[in-house]
């Protein structure tokens, strides 16, 4: 089934996301269909591209790392060296992410501390108020 052609509008039904985007990719060099004059005829290969272009992004791939990790595939090459980058760029990606994760667990954790903080002042000036009232 390797000939099958797909139209931009199958594209972006299949994968949900818009023709714009598709068009996107296509500018930046990550896609290259066919033209039958105004009409983008994608290939299988272009499909594949497209679902690995969209695997980088939920993964938190630049387009430029995703780019240099689809062009390194070869079918009749031992693709070793393109694994061992995706490997590193997902370690990367997970030890920004886990370092974003500390940073946001402290920050919340300093709101939590700030907003308690703020409360038991007031709770404070609210009793020393009710003692000279009463």
């Amino acid at each position: 089934m390797a000939d099958r052609t797909y139209g931009i509008s199958d594209l972006a039904s299949e994968f949900d996301v818009t023709t714009r985007t598709i068009r996107f990719y296509e500018e930046k060099g990550l896609l290259n269909p066919l033209r039958d004059g105004q009409t983008r005829i994608y290939s299988a290969a272009d499909r594949t591209k497209l679902k690995l272009i969209l695997r980088g992004k939920r993964l938190g791939l630049s387009l430029e790392d995703s780019k240099s990790i689809i062009e390194m595939y070869h079918p009749e090459h031992d693709n070793s060296p393109q694994l061992i980058k995706l490997i590193d760029k997902i370690r990367e990606r997970r030890r920004l992410l886990k370092e974003q994760l500390k940073q946001q667990l402290q920050d919340l954790q300093d709101m939590i501390y700030e907003l308690d903080q703020a409360e038991d002042r007031c709770q404070d000036a609210l009793n020393e108020i009710n003692k000279t009232t009463h």
